[in-house]
């Protein structure tokens, strides 16, 4: 079923993920060929696909393993990596990416997967899907690789608003035990607290009163807060989810990312330095294979925007069709699970508890 229709219905009961497919930096292409790997992995995915329609006909059909499990949505413009959000906050209705978030939002699917501009993701989610009752500000998470048995930490927020005030902060950790139980099958998560130092006199305000918050938290939630962690701690397994605001996680991400591809090029040069190193680069292949696999950014592919009603990842810009399909691996992961659901409840439980202990902090969070 390759269609283009404004009512998007399947004749069974599979999983639908809505897809923004002209958004990345690559083109459609990667971003069909990443559907098509997905499929081609998992025959319980169907997808509604957001986009030029002529052109996504044209790739689609060429692909035999998404026959029957695309519908296609038209929408005439995109949205590219350089406009300002405040352009998109205007212009944004008939892109393939508000038509994306509006499956969402008349649950049409389960969890909407873009590789176009963050800024104007986030802007755009918050119109078309509302925040959940509750949040103040939603939030970014990703998965970063870590010596935890599950090879990966949530750090949240990493972008999504540059500021947090301690509610704020106390909201991000509930949101990160939702997403490690769901996302990584974690039972009980370790959740820190990023900050300048372990020791509690060290820090802002605002990290001293979430650090109260979330402690009061830990004892009704179910989770384990092992308080304030620092930098070294983000790959560690000290801790499966680092809570901090947008500004600081964001710095820590790209730190984290120019750090990675420091070490790829310097190894890379190391071994190319002689012939006897490489000849070492032959014997060690095996290993540099299997431990590029372990970091491969393309397997963790995938921001989930947070605290809105609706679900949305946001795959990497320059994804290629692995990638993309990392990322529509995680949305129906978190699809299957009634992520969005399951994160409102712990939310919503969490406020409760807030206004109890914090009522001026809460009753301020809920009116806004």
């Amino acid at each position: 079923m390759v269609t283009s229709t404004t009512d998007a219905q399947f004749s069974d009961s599979k999983t639908v993920i809505s897809v923004d497919v002209m958004g990345g930096d690559n083109g459609a292409v990667s971003v069909v060929d990443g559907m098509a790997k997905s499929s081609g992995i998992n025959p319980d995915i169907r997808f509604i696909a957001h986009g030029d329609g002529e052109e996504l006909k044209r790739l689609i059909d060429r692909r035999s393993v998404l026959r029957d499990r695309v519908v296609i949505k038209h929408a005439a413009k995109v949205i590219d990596m350089h406009t300002r959000p405040s352009q998109v906050m205007r212009n944004g209705e008939g892109t393939s990416m508000w038509s994306a978030l509006g499956s969402i939002r008349d649950r049409e699917a389960s969890v909407a997967v873009s590789c176009g501009n963050t800024g104007a993701l986030m802007g755009l989610s918050m119109i078309r899907l509302r925040r959940t009752p509750g949040i103040k500000r939603p939030a970014i998470a990703i998965l970063w690789p870590s010596l935890n048995l599950q090879g990966f930490n949530v750090m949240l927020d990493v972008g999504a608003d540059i500021r947090a005030d301690a509610h704020d902060l106390k909201v991000f950790a509930l949101m990160g035990v939702s997403y490690a139980r769901n996302g990584l099958g974690l039972n009980r998560p370790r959740i820190g607290l990023l900050n300048v130092g372990t020791e509690n006199h060290k820090g802002r305000p605002e990290l001293h009163e979430a650090n109260d918050m979330i402690t009061a938290d830990a004892r009704t939630n179910d989770f384990e807060y092992v308080g304030f962690v620092e930098g070294g701690d983000i790959p560690s397994d000290r801790v499966d989810v680092i809570v901090t605001d947008g500004f600081t996680g964001n710095v820590a991400l790209k730190t984290g990312e120019g750090t990675a591809l420091l070490v790829g090029t310097r190894m890379r040069q190391a071994f190319e330095y002689s012939p006897l190193s490489r000849i070492a680069s032959l014997l060690a292949y095996t290993s540099l294979r299997r431990m590029r696999h372990r970091i491969d950014p393309r397997r963790v592919n995938g921001g989930v925007f947070l605290g809105l009603n609706g679900t949305v990842i946001k795959s990497h810009g320059a994804a290629d069709a692995t990638g993309v399909s990392a990322a529509i691996k995680l949305a129906f992961q978190l699809a299957e699970q009634g992520f969005t659901e399951r994160l409102a409840a712990r939310v919503a439980s969490g406020i409760q508890n807030s206004q109890d202990e914090y009522p001026a902090q809460a009753d301020e969070a809920a009116n806004t």
